[in-house]
C-alpha cells in the first residue's frame, strides 16, 4: 500500500513515499481503505522532532497521522461494523494512528459511521479538533446554556469548530482572529469579533466564563484579565507550567491543559451535528502527493478551519 514514512526529525523533506505491507487488524478492529485524512499541528511537530516524536522515534516505520476518513474493508471478530461501512474517527490518539497510508487499521470503538450526506473530506477534518473543541467544552469545562466564551485564533482548525459547538449550547460567543477572517468567524456563528492585530483582546472584553485558548505563550497570562472569578481558561498547544497556574489560581481562575482522546461515543454525537448541519468544516483540500505542501501551509499558523488531503483513485 502507499504510505508516508520519516526516518528521522526534520524538515518536509524527511517526508517520504513508499510501499508498506497492508496492515493486519485484530479482533476490535477495522481496516478502512482510506479515501481522505486530514492533519494537524501536532503532526507537524512530530515529524519536526518534537510533539508526539519521543513516543514513536523508536518505531519502524514512522507513521504518522491520526484522522481518517474511508470504508471499511474487513472487520474484525469482535465488532458491530462490517464491510462496505463508511466511517471517520481520530485513530489512536495519543499513539500511534498511522494515517498516512492507503489503509488503516483502526479500534472500531474509536470510528463513527460517516453521515450521507457529508464528503469524506468533511468527515475527515471533523475528528482530532472537533473533538478537542467538543471535549473541552462538554467533558472538562462542562459549559452551560448562558455563559460568556471567549474563543482564541476562532477562524483555526480548533477554533472554527469551537464556535459553532459554543453557539449551539447556548454560549455567548467572542472570537478572535485577524481582520481578514472576521466575517468568516461571525458567519460560524460568534456573536462578537475582536481584531486581534487592530486591539488587545484584553480592553475589548470582560467577565468571560471561559476562555478556550489554541494560541499559548503570553496569551494564556493576558487571558487572566477577562475572566470572572471561578472562570475557566483551557489552553490546548502545550502544558501549562506550575507558576502560571499558580497564578491563575490566585485570581480565582482554573487554568489547565488537557489532551484530547480517541472516543467513538463522542465521534457519534459529532456524525450527527454533522448530518444535521450543525457543525461544517471549512477545508482546504491537497492531494495525497502534496504531503509535504500541506504541512508547510500548517506550519504558517494562518490556516482558516482544515486542511485536508484525498487519496487519489
Amino acid at each position: 500500500m502507499k504510505a508516508i514514512i520519516f526516518k528521522e526529525a526534520g524538515g518536509v523533506e524527511n517526508l517520504l513515499y513508499t510501499e508498506l505491507p497492508t496492515p493486519g487488524i485484530n479482533s476490535n478492529e477495522v481496516l478502512v481503505k482510506t479515501e481522505a485524512i486530514s492533519i494537524n499541528p501536532v503532526d507537524v511537530k512530530t515529524r519536526a522532532g518534537k510533539g508526539f516524536y519521543g513516543r514513536i522515534k523508536d518505531a519502524d516505520p514512522k507513521v504518522i497521522g491520526w484522522d481518517v476518513s474511508g470504508v471499511v474493508v474487513e472487520a474484525g471478530s469482535d465488532t458491530t461494523l462490517k464491510p462496505g461501512d463508511e466511517v471517520f474517527g481520530m485513530v489512536d490518539f495519543p499513539g500511534q494512528g498511522k494515517a498516512y497510508a492507503e489503509y488503516v487499521a483502526a479500534p472500531a470503538h474509536h470510528l463513527a459511521l460517516k453521515p450521507a450526506n457529508s464528503s469524506f473530506e468533511e468527515a475527515a477534518a471533523t475528528t482530532l479538533a472537533a473533538l478537542t473543541a467538543y471535549q473541552g467544552l462538554v467533558h472538562h469545562a462542562k459549559v452551560r446554556k448562558g455563559q460568556r466564551i471567549l474563543v482564541h485564533a476562532a477562524a483555526g482548525g480548533v477554533g472554527h469548530f469551537v464556535v459553532q459547538i459554543a453557539r449551539h449550547l447556548g454560549l455567548y460567543v467572542i472570537g478572535t482572529s485577524s481582520a481578514r477572517n472576521k466575517d468568516f468567524v461571525l458567519g460560524l456563528g460568534a456573536d462578537e469579533h475582536i481584531d486581534y492585530r487592530a486591539q488587545r483582546f484584553e480592553e475589548a472584553v470582560q467577565d468571560v466564563d471561559l476562555v478556550f485558548d489554541a494560541i499559548g505563550g503570553e496569551n494564556i497570562t493576558r487571558s487572566f484579565g477577562v475572566l470572572k472569578p471561578g472562570g475557566i481558561l483551557l489552553s490546548i498547544p502545550t502544558g501549562i507550567p506550575e507558576d502560571i497556574t499558580g497564578q491563575a489560581r490566585e485570581r480565582g481562575i482554573n487554568a489547565f491543559f488537557f489532551l484530547v482522546q480517541s472516543d467513538g461515543g463522542d465521534m457519534q454525537v459529532l456524525a450527527s451535528w454533522l448530518q444535521q448541519g450543525i457543525i461544517k468544516p471549512q477545508i482546504s483540500t491537497y492531494d495525497f502527493s502534496q504531503m509535504a505542501e500541506a504541512h508547510l501551509q500548517q506550519e504558517t499558523g494562518r490556516t482558516k478551519g482544515k486542511i485536508v488531503l484525498r487519496l487519489k483513485k
